[in-house]
């Protein structure tokens, strides 16, 4: 299911074609060339680590969540590293006219958030990683309630992911987007001139060793949470180039705890 080896064949024109041999359909292409459009002219863009994206085969991406611009700019930088995403996603967005007819064709998964609706949501996800594709969960739910923006606490989808599905596991740490636009009001919007985002994926994570226990072991989701947590924190702290800190912030006690503490 993880063959690293690419076609030699060129699917697309252009640079896309030069970095994604992936199949998909007219609005992925479409997508990808609109999302660069409307990036362009806000964001001077700094894509790397793209080398640790399995270039075939299934992958959960778990990126940290920072504002309502994340999923373009991950969207975009996965599609220029060679792999379709396949976000999940809240489901009222999908009943908007126009953004919900586009979510639907662009393979999209709709998440109901706090209904029983949430397993079929993994459900949906796990058949997709079986098809091979590249899914992307966000494991913080929404954007960041830390008062300085680092990642906070996790949801246990990603990690139940993983260890349904032995998928690889790519963390990235993404930074700038929140400057363009701003989440909650923290600052007005800057729509006017270019902002450095960078966006880097890391290594992928070792978790075979949790694999092996199963979903069904909640010490073993717990801990599969706080790996990804922590390793999506490393590259946060990486691209920012600061020093993450000692604790996770935990929405509901309103304040950092020990990280091991911090999964929801």
């Amino acid at each position: 299911m993880n063959s690293d080896v690419a076609p030699d064949r060129r699917l697309y024109l252009g640079r896309l074609g030069r970095a994604n041999h992936e199949p998909a359909n007219r609005t992925f292409r479409f997508a990808a060339r609109l999302a660069g459009v409307i990036l362009r002219p806000i964001a001077r863009l700094h894509l790397s680590g793209q080398e640790n994206l399995p270039t075939t085969g299934a992958a959960i991406i778990v990126p940290n969540h920072l504002c309502d611009l994340d999923p373009l700019v991950v969207g975009y930088f996965l599609a220029c590293g060679g792999r379709w995403p396949h976000f999940l996603a809240r489901a009222n967005l999908f009943t908007m006219p126009v953004l919900g007819r586009l979510l639907r064709a662009l393979e999209q998964i709709p998440v109901e958030r706090g209904s029983v609706s949430a397993a079929g949501s993994l459900a949906e996800a796990q058949h997709e990683l079986e098809a091979g594709k590249v899914v992307i969960v966000y494991p913080e739910g929404t954007f960041t309630y830390d008062p300085d923006e680092w990642p906070m606490a996790g949801h246990t989808g990603a990690a139940r992911l993983a260890l349904r599905t032995g998928a690889p596991v790519v963390p990235i740490g993404q930074w700038g987007a929140n400057f363009i636009i701003p989440p909650r009001h923290k600052r007005r919007p800057k729509l006017l001139g270019r902002s450095d985002v960078t966006v880097h994926a890391g290594a992928r994570l070792d978790l075979a060793d949790l694999v092996a226990r199963g979903e069904s072991d909640r010490h073993a989701v717990h801990d599969a949470t706080v790996r990804i947590m922590d390793a999506i924190t490393h590259e946060v702290s990486a691209v920012r180039d600061l020093p993450a800190p000692h604790g996770r912030w935990h929405p509901g006690r309103k304040k950092r705890v020990d990280p091991a503490q911090a999964v929801l």
